[in-house]
């Protein structure tokens, strides 16, 4: 076999072609691409210190509910019973806080363990009876409203202790606000210390997985690409930093959310569990007969799901100071939608929950937007409804098109 040569007498390489995902990399221009329409009709008001705050403690919980949902949907499975469980756990964190005044840490635990326990009952049906997870899950939305509605006795419960209100709504103490920082001024140097230690993190992480596959002879992004991909998104976060810090620092739930999208990032892309997820998802026949123990992932899962519903359920009602009867109404839906509009495929076996976070934050956009605009409620549900349409439908023509269907 004759390998042509070049005039210093080395192989001839091939010209690398630009690896750019427009799958992989649509949503993040998508969310992008929205943050500049709204920051240009709400005149700047979107991207205010204050208003990036609310954004985020406002739709916390349905980031907490995309990061376990991306995870069922990427198995082949749905949940429609996330907003239930989220009222359920939040009127058993209620009634154990204030009615029985267990205090607090215990409440919380034993909120968690019945979030679990909840998962583990719809995971039991699904993966070990055979139900369908939408039949299971839509029973399951009906049955835990009635064990609320059973719990509060149709009435609120409040207020919560503050430590619960403080994680639902409170700030990161500012350590260095005197300091000189120049155009920073007014930010709290420490959370933008910690801010710069995120951005290396994260760069440091994305520049080894480089490494890695170059060491093992694949395909990589030049390195301008790369660079790319690596710095805006550091710009982006140091943005939100330093207007967070210039506001009343960094909202608790955005700390609890940074860790969850961490510990979850990380199981899904090296963890033995995370493959078997994907495995699930992507081709339940190959998986099962390479050895993967599918209805104890299945299972799992849901436990997971479940947890993560207490968690969202404990922050709500923490954030209204009251746990309500009709808590948690629709949560499923925007949690589905945070998914697909994510890049989750329909089909299972396809989805990050990095591009969950997006997808909930382009709804969280859309809704805050929508609300310094004034617009109307049908007009948001429009808005949300075509998002959410063209996104599985680009999910769906980008996979004929790798197929190389018309």
């Amino acid at each position: 076999m004759s390998i042509s040569k070049g005039p210093a007498g080395a192989p001839d390489k091939a010209p690398r072609k630009v690896n750019f995902d427009l799958k992989q990399s649509g949503i993040y221009i998508a969310l992008a691409l929205t943050i500049v329409i709204f920051t240009a009709l709400t005149g700047g008001d979107l991207l205010a210190p204050q208003n990036l705050s609310n954004i985020i403690v406002q739709y916390s919980y349905i980031l907490v509910l995309a990061i376990g949902m991306v995870l069922i949907i990427i198995a082949g499975h749905i949940d429609l019973s996330v907003g239930s469980v989220v009222a359920a756990s939040g009127a058993f964190a209620a009634v154990m806080m204030v009615d029985w005044h267990v205090a607090w840490p215990i409440a919380v635990v034993a909120t968690l363990v019945f979030g679990a326990l909840v998962g583990a009952w719809q995971g039991y049906w699904v993966a070990y009876f055979g139900i369908p997870a939408f039949i299971v899950t839509l029973a399951g939305m009906l049955l835990f409203r009635a064990v609320t509605y059973r719990i509060l006795g149709n009435q609120g419960i409040g207020p919560f202790p503050d430590d619960i209100r403080t994680l639902a709504n409170g700030f990161t103490p500012g350590f260095l606000k005197n300091i000189p920082l120049g155009p920073l001024g007014g930010a709290d140097a420490f959370s933008i210390i910690v801010g710069l230690l995120v951005v290396v993190g994260m760069v440091v992480m994305q520049w080894r997985a480089r490494a890695g596959r170059v060491k093992f002879s694949q395909a990589v992004d030049p390195l301008w690409l790369f660079l790319t991909k690596a710095i805006l998104p550091a710009i982006l976060v140091m943005f939100l930093v330093v207007q967070l810090a210039r506001f009343r620092n960094l909202p608790w739930v955005l700390v609890l959310l940074a860790v969850l999208v961490f510990v979850y990032t990380l199981v899904t892309n090296r963890a033995v569990f995370g493959r078997q997820i994907y495995a699930v998802g992507g081709n339940l026949q190959a998986a099962t007969l390479s050895g993967v123990k599918v209805k104890s992932v299945v299972f799992w899962l849901f436990v997971n799901m479940g947890v993560l519903s207490a968690v969202a359920g404990i922050i709500f009602a923490g954030r209204l100071n009251l746990a309500g009867p009709t808590a948690g109404n629709s949560f499923e839906l925007d949690a589905i939608a945070a998914a697909f509009i994510g890049g989750a495929a329909v089909q299972g076996g396809v989805g990050k929950v990095v591009g969950a976070i997006t997808g909930g934050l382009i709804m969280g956009v859309i809704n805050n937007g929508a609300g310094l605009l004034g617009w109307q409620t049908e007009t948001v549900m429009f808005v949300k409804g075509a998002v959410l349409l063209a996104a599985v439908a680009f999910d769906v023509w980008s996979k004929r098109r790798t197929a190389g269907g018309k």
